[in-house]
């Protein structure tokens, strides 16, 4: 691996029972890029990027991030890794039981020495990032569902991770606040640096916010490009899938992310 590249998965192979999901994949993820890794229902991109975090291990091949293989890691140097990043889940995943201070601050809790008050700094730091002042000591119930995206963004951040991955980030919210979070995605590579790895399968958002696109299809990367490679190409498993991708830059004359 280069210095430049983060994450790289080679010959990446996982299998559950019978249904091969993954077929010996291959892909390169560059140091404070925005990847965007799309793809149909089932085609493997939670499966990808639980592999990355060591959630999941490959039947065969091998993960590295940092230039370290994660399936040679045991628990302890899996678990400092994972430090490495910080997620954004499809559906917030926050704990109804906390407030949302609590929840930002969760991690810093139990990963950190840091004191009461050094945490509430840090909670309130990064709910400023995204929007939310004055937001710590409401519940997850009393956050409209953008809100609770924005949430669990700062909660990502906490521990200012050097990757972080989004789950279907915009699921579920109105085209506003869709917009809304892919700004925010976008504004993240800016205010915080860190390497996005983002699975979707929204065109419109995978436009605003991808530096490089990496589809899957049937288990396999059929085309690893910026947005104007994939979108350029014309192999029917690729044009059929990106098309509303590519009609929307063709419309606003997008020439990057």
């Amino acid at each position: 691996m280069t210095d430049d590249i983060i994450i790289e998965l080679v010959d990446v192979n996982k299998a559950f029972g019978a249904k091969h999901v993954l077929k010996g994949v291959n892909l390169k993820i560059r140091r404070g890029e925005s990847m965007v890794i799309v793809g149909g229902s089932g085609s493997g991109k939670s499966v990808t990027i639980k592999h990355m975090i060591g959630l999941l291990m490959p039947d065969s091949g091998n993960v590295f991030v940092d230039g370290e293989d994660v399936t040679k890691m045991s628990e302890r140097e899996l678990n400092q890794m994972r430090r490495k990043f910080g997620m954004l889940f499809q559906g917030g995943a926050m704990f109804d039981s906390l407030t949302v201070g609590e929840n930002v601050g969760f991690a810093l809790k139990e990963h950190t020495n840091y004191s009461r008050s050094e945490i509430e700094k840090i909670v309130k730091e990064k709910l400023l990032m995204v929007g939310l002042v004055g937001t710590e000591n409401l519940k997850p119930a009393e956050l409209s569902g953008g809100m609770l995206k924005r949430a669990g963004l700062a909660r990502a951040i906490a521990m200012d991770p050097e990757i972080i991955l989004y789950d279907e980030p915009t699921t579920g919210l109105d085209p506003i606040m869709c917009d809304q979070i892919n700004a925010l995605i976008d504004s993240m590579q800016d205010k915080v640096g860190a390497t996005a790895v983002t699975i979707t399968h929204d065109m419109v958002s995978t436009n605003r916010i991808a530096d490089r696109i990496a589809m899957l299809y049937q288990g396999e990367f059929v085309a690893v490009g910026t947005p104007d490679e994939v979108f350029a190409d014309t192999r029917p498993e690729v044009a059929e899938f990106c098309y509303v991708g590519k009609v929307i830059r063709q419309t606003e004359g997008l020439t990057g992310r």
